[in-house]
């Protein structure tokens, strides 16, 4: 528990107000999105300016207290979880959008700022930000860096650290950090890309600056039903092949689209499995794209194909797929959202062993994701009232995340490792290179108290979780507070 006069110390920094400290003030804050794993914070502070943000940071080294870095709370690997002892840093009082510059097409603001609020503001001069995560209606851009979020759009136009050109950043012993440059590039180490991913481990993110992007002059997207997963899964790699970069490109299985129909009504046809393939340019390039799209989807087999005929319809066909999550909520009362990474050519292969996992677990299993780049986005559905349903759900998303490192992935592509899959990071990298991760974040946070044990395993937790896994064993997440 901290200290009353540590309390005392935080309440000369911030207005009473921006200190919650009573059980039901701190309840809305015990987990992030993967609800799961909860854990009641000690304390909440809500800065309302930078300065601070720099003065908690200072007195907490002082006070040798971590500091849990906080946005809205809809990251789904309890990277944002509290942890007994420490500060929750909540930032989405720093909300504001400091400028914006239509002739340099950037955007300069806060960390609290909406994702979605960055291309309304950007909107009245034909200009809009990329990244666009399902949860951009509510995610904040500091959430955004920390995870290097993506979105439906992130195959052609990238992911966060694609998109962003600044950043102002405080380390633990709040000192500021000016990381990046307006030219396209800088000189020395790109830190830009260190920070940017990292999780709230290596510094605290007050100011991005983004790029803004001019709208394309057309965007249009076509659906195309299979009744074969595989087959769906083959005529991703076929439209890449074909010489055609789409703007997104997103699958969904059955699953998925029942329970996307009957929550968005957005006319999908049922099938085994959905492809959403938008294009967007100059109006002959799109012409010319979606006739390649149509081409090639037919000769891959689907068995409907439609193209949105207006702007009002090419929203409906996505609103199904970003609302794909909530849907699913629907068909059971708990779901796990795993999050990983694959080559393109190993779809058919991977959806095959997933549904053959799923048999083996007996525990339905929905598929959404973003199919273009190979980030799968599985969601386990299970009952957590059911005595062993959520650990059979935690060991079968894990099982997944072995086999994207199997095939050549990566057991993460925006949602980051946070305590959800610290697990898995002994399967994905080797001794020396977690020592390596370790060091890094030693130069920033020698006393190791910025969102300390997530993201990067102690080399002896690996050892010990590798030991269980040679002799069959389950090893539950000691970290990990959950229902």
């Amino acid at each position: 528990m901290l200290s009353p006069a540590f309390l005392s110390k935080l309440r000369g920094i911030l207005p009473a107000h921006c200190v919650l400290h009573e059980r039901e003030d701190l309840a809305p804050f015990e987990s992030d999105g993967l609800a799961a794993y909860r854990n009641v914070p000690d304390v909440v502070a809500l800065p309302e300016n930078e300065a601070q943000v720099a003065a908690i940071l200072r007195l907490c080294h002082a006070e040798k207290i971590a500091v849990v870095a906080r946005g809205a709370g809809t990251g789904l690997a309890a990277g944002a979880l509290p942890i007994d002892g420490a500060v929750l840093l909540v930032l989405t009082k720093l909300k504001r959008i400091k400028s914006l510059d239509p002739l340099a097409r950037t955007a300069v603001v806060e960390p609290g700022v909406r994702n979605l609020a960055i291309s309304e503001a950007a909107a009245a001069h034909g200009l809009y930000y990329a990244p666009d995560p399902s949860s951009q209606i509510a995610c904040s851009i500091g959430g955004n860096v920390a995870e290097n979020s993506g979105g439906v759009h992130c195959l052609k136009y990238g992911l966060t650290v694609h998109n962003i050109l600044k950043l102002r950043a405080w380390t633990i012993d709040g000192q500021l950090l000016e990381i990046g440059s307006d030219a396209l590039d800088a000189p020395g180490y790109d830190l830009l890309a260190l920070l940017t991913g990292s999780e709230g481990m290596l510094a605290v993110i007050t100011e991005v600056t983004v790029k803004l992007l001019p709208r394309p002059e057309r965007a249009q997207v076509v659906l195309a039903a299979f009744d074969d997963v595989a087959q769906a899964g083959a005529a991703v790699g076929n439209i890449i092949a074909a010489g055609v970069v789409p703007a997104g490109l997103e699958m969904m299985d059955r699953l998925a689209i029942e329970a996307a129909e009957a929550f968005v009504h957005a006319g999908y046809p049922m099938a085994e499995a959905l492809l959403l393939c938008e294009v967007d340019g100059v109006n002959e390039e799109v012409s010319d794209d979606i006739r390649t799209v149509h081409d090639v989807l037919a000769a891959s087999g689907a068995t409907e194909i439609r193209t949105a005929d207006s702007e009002e319809q090419r929203l409906k066909f996505w609103a199904g797929r970003k609302a794909a999550f909530p849907a699913v909520g629907r068909l059971a009362p708990d779901y796990y959202c795993m999050d990983g990474t694959i080559p393109r050519a190993q779809l058919p292969h991977v959806l095959q062993r997933i549904r053959e996992m799923s048999a083996e677990f007996g525990l339905r299993v929905a598929n959404v994701f973003h199919a273009g780049d190979g980030n799968l986005h599985p969601l386990i559905l299970y009952d957590v009232n059911r005595p062993g349903e959520l650990d059979q759900a935690e060991t079968f998303g894990g099982r997944i995340l072995e086999l994207c490192v199997e095939v050549g992935g990566t057991i993460t592509g925006e949602h980051g490792v946070g305590l959800e899959k610290i697990r898995q990071m002994c399967t994905q990298f080797a001794a020396p290179e977690l020592a390596r991760f370790h060091a890094v974040k030693a130069a920033f946070d020698p006393a190791g108290l910025l969102n300390p044990g997530k993201a990067v395993p102690e080399l002896h937790r690996c050892a010990e979780w590798g030991a269980m896994h040679v002799h069959g064993g389950q090893l539950p997440h000691p970290e990990l507070p959950r229902f």
